[in-house]
């Protein structure tokens, strides 16, 4: 069992959720299905191994102070791939 990286909500309003995730090494989100749109700004370089549905597995980098933006409906876990990573991800509700 992997240990959990940290989620700390800095914003939930009517409009949005913006929150800060940490990860040590080998930390995961755990699988979550995205109900929102959502984009993500890295604030460190996020080596991520992303678990996806039907056992694919697949490796990115984001580099620090980079975004990208998914639609609702991702599913995924989402794994520290690396030393530690930090991003902040703000769903559009």
């Amino acid at each position: 069992m992997r240990p959990a990286c940290t989620a700390t909500t800095l914003i939930d309003d009517a409009r949005v959720r913006v929150t800060r995730f940490d990860f040590g090494p080998g930390a995961e989100t755990g699988w979550h299905r995205h109900g929102h749109d959502y984009v993500i700004t890295a604030i460190t370089d996020c080596p991520m191994l992303l678990e996806e549905p039907g056992g694919a597995t697949r490796s990115v980098l984001v580099p620090a102070g980079t975004a990208y933006r998914r639609n609702e409906g991702v599913e995924h876990n989402v794994i520290c791939d690396g030393p530690g990573m930090s991003f902040v991800e703000v769903e559009l509700k």
